[in-house]
């Protein structure tokens, strides 16, 4: 496909500075190189803090009109956790998704304990870390009541890193509570769920995210087969997918890039067409995030 078809997508997951993170570029670059191409949006997530003020602030003041910059929060513990007043100031701030924790869960920690996460800065005071569900499944009554505020004001809700019992427990409990916009983040590689499970999720009206930088043809740290790509879509029907980046990364290269490589990948190997694309990396960010 040409370049043509970079215009009007939603990136909904990019990792851009400033950050605590090392990262490839900043918020205002990202702004500039996504207004070149046609982008309608993106959105920047941080780990450690909440990107709505320089996401508000770049687009006033750089911004052509062309390109939306839309800012989160991740609940972790730089921020307080499961903090409802951190929630409640996102909310006037209009953050488009609140993740559920990320760096700050065991899981995150036991699976970098090895090797270091490139999303990390250089803390002082080491992660106590999270886990969210219990062995019998009851989850964090801290949790619930972020469940059931964003619940109330319609807000989205990325899962996160939690391990494969914790997502589950969240994804069913968010639906429950009436929680209506919901993006499974990366099943495939952090949760190691089965496309069966990916599956249900969808059918609960959960959007499941396929994203570049983890796969091997994506960029240069993926190391998931790219055929999954084509697998989960298979799995999911592409109106519940949605197509992000995951990009920022000091050395991966640019986010912009990454997408339009991995689009034309999908297009050459797996016969994704244009009207698929489309869908994932435009229709479906904008219906999640309402806009």
């Amino acid at each position: 496909m040409d370049r043509q078809i970079l215009k009007g997508i939603i990136d909904i997951h990019v990792h851009a500075g400033p950050s605590v993170a090392n990262r490839a570029l900043d918020a205002a670059e990202m702004l500039m190189e996504a207004q070149r191409v046609g982008y309608a949006g993106f959105l920047v997530k941080d780990h450690y803090f909440p990107s709505i003020l320089g996401t508000k602030m770049i687009e006033k003041h750089l911004g052509d009109g062309s390109c939306k910059v839309y800012g989160s929060m991740a609940l972790n513990n730089s921020i307080g956790l499961f903090n409802l007043k951190a929630l409640d100031t996102a909310r006037q701030m209009n953050a488009k998704i609140i993740y559920f924790p990320t760096v700050s869960t065991k899981k995150h920690i036991d699976d970098h304990k090895k090797a270091s996460f490139i999303g990390s800065g250089k803390a002082s005071i080491q992660e106590s870390p999270v886990v969210y569900v219990d062995e019998e499944g009851n989850m964090d009554p801290a949790a619930i009541e972020v469940l059931k505020y964003m619940a109330e004001y319609d807000m989205v809700l990325g899962t996160g890193h939690g391990n494969l019992w914790e997502i589950e427990h969240l994804v069913g409990k968010a639906v429950e509570l009436g929680v209506k916009r919901i993006l499974v983040n990366h099943p495939h590689y952090n949760v190691n769920a089965s496309y069966e499970q990916m599956a249900k999720w969808a059918k609960l009206g959960a959007y499941i995210e396929l994203n570049v930088c983890v796969f091997k043809g994506g960029s240069k740290i993926g190391t998931v087969d790219d055929i999954v790509a084509k697998e989960m879509i298979d799995a999911c029907g592409v109106e519940n997918i949605i197509l992000d980046t995951d990009m920022g990364q000091y050395g991966n290269g640019s986010p912009v890039e990454g997408m339009y490589n991995f689009i034309n990948l999908l297009e050459r190997e797996f016969g994704i067409t244009e009207e698929e694309i489309n869908i994932m990396a435009k229709k479906n960010p904008a219906k999640l995030l309402n806009i």
